[in-house]
């Protein structure tokens, strides 16, 4: 299963100079920490963060809260035969394309959706496959494809109802609030982000991955980090 993360990591190494000693001691074993399953810390994909300052978490109310700030829960569904026909069958489209193993074939998608989704906060110059290719680490960009196919399989929300910004927005983590997730819940958000990105989601109070917004009439809106 594939895990994405989200956060900064770094490394401190100290290195200590001993007196030559008349006995040597041995030595003792290396310790080696297990990688968890899936992509070891250097194939994970690092999505980019916003230049915009406008952009920044830190400033912003978590997803899922009134004006007031109190969380509330959004509807959650799993079954993709509540979903209005055009929508339904963009995502099977899009599933489609993301498990043949060839992001090329995600280009007729793009382009038959009129204006092309967003994919990145930044320019992404006039390739859109190149850049999703870039985005993963191996070079023919598969990663990225099960990434995309990981999110639409997951479960889903029904957001901005009755106004210009109505979505259906995976996973539906991307809306629900953090503090308001459940055991099986938090179970479910392991399966795609790392512990602790988890704990960085506590933090900031948001959602921190990857999502997948779709429009009712069957637009592809964004496949984006964050928000």
């Amino acid at each position: 299963m594939l895990r994405h993360t989200t956060v900064w990591a770094g490394a401190l190494v100290i290195i200590g100079l001993m007196p030559d000693l008349a006995v040597s001691a041995p030595s003792p074993e290396p310790f080696e920490a297990e990688e968890p399953s899936g992509l070891g810390n250097e194939d994970r994909i690092l999505p980019e963060i916003p230049a915009d300052p406008s952009l920044d978490l830190e400033d912003r109310p978590p997803f899922g809260t009134t004006t007031g700030g109190e969380a509330v829960a959004p509807e959650v569904h799993y079954d993709p035969d509540v979903l209005p026909t055009p929508v339904r069958r963009l995502r099977e489209q899009i599933l489609e394309a993301a498990a043949s193993g060839d992001p090329e074939r995600l280009r007729p998608i793009i382009e038959a959706n009129g204006e092309p989704p967003a994919f990145s906060y930044n320019d992404i110059g006039d390739d859109p496959i190149a850049y999703l290719k870039s985005l993963s680490s191996d070079p023919e960009g598969r990663e990225i494809l099960a990434v995309l196919a990981e999110m639409l399989d997951a479960g889903f929300v029904h957001v901005g109802e009755g106004t210009p910004d109505e979505m259906y927005v995976w996973p539906y983590f991307a809306h629900y609030p953090v503090q308001l997730l459940t055991g099986p819940q938090i179970v479910e958000l392991l399966k795609i982000v790392y512990p602790g990105d988890y704990d960085d989601m506590q933090v900031y109070g948001t959602y921190l991955s990857y999502r997948v917004g779709l429009a009712p009439n069957g637009t592809w809106r964004y496949f984006l980090v964050s928000d």
